[in-house]
């Protein structure tokens, strides 16, 4: 794919409190690899699967976002607080930022569009310009759904504070390592693990739907991203709760959604099925004309 020109939006002065915050997640990383234990992998582990499956992938992108499906407002609020631990924004500003990507994906206004090189798509975009800091206008107009409610205002605002108690409890259970492996570790891999999603599944992988994007899907990135690497069909139909639209394709935060519904906790699920549109359209094509007497 070519690269193009950074519009004078997306070329602005870099974005300083996002790079120095990156770098020092960054080195305290790779500072967590010399402190292992299997109490700190299991603590990462569990918080990478909170923040980054029903954090990210089901409240801020699946819920949130796309509004694949209704929980009570309590619920809501629960997924919103569990994603601000994967610290890639507040509510607001992520779902803001999906929402434009969505509108005009791979285009110049795409937040994080492959077309301005690989790098850019996967984490260049968040230290220039507005893409990681939307004006408050700008959220009104892509979250009217949500922009006026107080606790995701204020949520948004100190979406850093639940990750502080975490952190808090995590050093009172584990110590400094602890901490090191289950915040700033696990963090970093998943950013990184989302990144891939804006930026690979742009570039590699398969397509089932002819979208005017380049979208594709990516069985290795679904894994690490608890299924939202089935981006072709996600792209094809944004709403679907349900990536994974064959058998083969693992989708993790689809079955926690399932669940939910069981629970009673989802409504109004909204899952694309090909299959069941195939026999819609075969028993459309089946019927016979209606014949009116007058």
């Amino acid at each position: 794919m070519n690269d193009s020109t950074l519009t004078a939006e997306q070329s602005a002065g870099l974005n300083w409190h996002t790079l120095i915050g990156v770098t020092i997640f960054h080195i305290l990383a790779v500072a967590a690899l010399f402190t292992f234990s299997w109490s700190n992998l299991i603590a990462a582990l569990i918080l990478w699967w909170f923040a980054g499956s029903l954090g990210v992938g089901i409240g801020y992108h699946r819920l949130l976002t796309h509004r694949g499906f209704k929980t009570p407002k309590w619920v809501e609020y629960v997924f919103s607080v569990i994603g601000t631990l994967a610290i890639q924004s507040g509510p607001l500003s992520w779902v803001t930022t999906h929402r434009i990507h969505h509108a005009f994906t791979e285009s110049e206004k795409d937040p994080h569009s492959p077309r301005f090189g690989t790098y850019w798509a996967h984490m260049g975009w968040i230290f220039r310009g507005t893409s990681q800091n939307q004006s408050w206008a700008t959220m009104q107009r892509y979250c009217p759904d949500f922009a006026n409610d107080r606790f995701h205002q204020i949520l948004n605002r100190y979406y850093y504070v639940p990750t502080i108690f975490v952190a808090a409890g995590l050093f009172a259970i584990g110590g400094f390592s602890m901490v090191l492996w289950a915040v700033f570790l696990r963090t970093v891999v998943g950013w990184h693990f989302t990144w891939l999603v804006n930026s690979a599944t742009h570039l590699w992988g398969t397509r089932r739907f002819e979208t005017r994007d380049d979208s594709r899907n990516n069985g290795l990135i679904a894994a690490i991203t608890w299924g939202e690497g089935w981006h072709n069909n996600h792209h094809a139909y944004p709403r679907s709760a349900k990536h994974g639209m064959a058998w083969y394709e693992f989708d993790i935060n689809w079955m926690e959604i399932w669940v939910l519904q069981k629970l009673g906790l989802a409504t109004d699920v909204y899952a694309y099925s090909e299959k069941k549109t195939v026999k819609e359209k075969n028993e459309l094509t089946s019927l016979e004309p209606i014949h009116e007497t007058i």
